[in-house]
């Protein structure tokens, strides 16, 4: 019998210390091991499964994609520079508009069209979320016992992009940060399962050139690329151009050019008169 063929997975790249900046890729980065739950930890696991999709969720999608001072200065350029181009230009605003409609969706009746009453009410439910998660979890290194599970999965997926983003509107950050034993709890995961991703470190800097000179070494292929991208861009221009109108080509031939009468023959005729 032959071997099963390894799985493989797409997923976003990881930042700010995590393997992935994404939530579901984050959950399933880890092996199932629940094998060993009673089934009242099981029962526990599906109801705050449950709470966090319904509570914590929205304001994951509220706090990344929503928050206009998040968005525009967090959200929107990094997954500009981790989409390629010229998918980069468009992408983020659909992405923003999908996740719109998705938290929109999820809360349903409970959604306000006021952006300050939604805001509100979705952030003091994620706090009361947290809360009852630090709760649960209480001095224990995990939800259950010694050993990781998928409830730990989940909270670590949910938490570790909130807790390592930079974000210049940090409310939720700064409840979660005082709560110590889930932050823990996302530093063990860290350092159990992925010690060595190879992303950044949070405090890291990234380095100038010596010379300070735009044209460095450093990428030897930036100057291609921008004449490429400005060329894309006209060529994108002037397409929209002639598309709508605003340009157009008309083809003259000698003959009929020669023919038409010019300002200066039509004023030597009338002083002829």
């Amino acid at each position: 019998m032959a071997a099963p063929a390894p799985w493989e997975m797409f997923l976003w790249k990881g930042d700010w210390g995590l393997p992935s900046v994404d939530t579901d890729s984050l959950t399933v980065l880890k092996y199932n091991a629940d094998y060993g739950l009673s089934a009242t930890q099981g029962a526990d696991t599906l109801a705050f499964a449950s709470l966090i999709e319904e509570k914590l969720l929205p304001a994951l999608i509220y706090m990344f994609w929503v928050d206009s001072k998040n968005y525009v200065s967090f959200t929107r350029p990094w997954y500009g520079d981790a989409i390629p181009f010229p998918l980069n230009f468009f992408l983020p605003n659909r992405m923003h508009t999908r996740s719109l409609e998705r938290l929109r969706l999820i809360r349903g009746s409970q959604w306000h069209d006021n952006e300050e009453e939604a805001e509100t009410e979705i952030y003091k439910e994620a706090r009361e979320c947290l809360t009852l998660l630090s709760q649960r979890l209480g001095s224990q290194k995990f939800f259950f016992g010694d050993s990781p599970s998928s409830l730990d999965a989940i909270v670590f997926g949910h938490l570790a992009p909130v807790l390592k983003a930079k974000l210049p509107n940090s409310k939720l950050q700064q409840h979660l940060r005082s709560l110590d034993n889930l932050c823990a709890l996302c530093t063990s995961i860290l350092g159990l399962y992925f010690p060595n991703d190879g992303s950044e470190p949070e405090c890291s800097s990234k380095k100038l050139p010596q010379n300070n000179s735009p044209d460095s070494d450093e990428d030897p292929h930036k100057r291609r690329n921008q004449i490429l991208s400005v060329m894309v861009g006209l060529s994108a221009m002037i397409g929209y151009a002639f598309l709508s109108g605003i340009l157009s080509i008309q083809r003259v031939t000698t003959h009929n050019a020669l023919r038409q009468p010019s300002p200066l023959d039509d004023d030597e005729v009338e002083e002829g008169q």
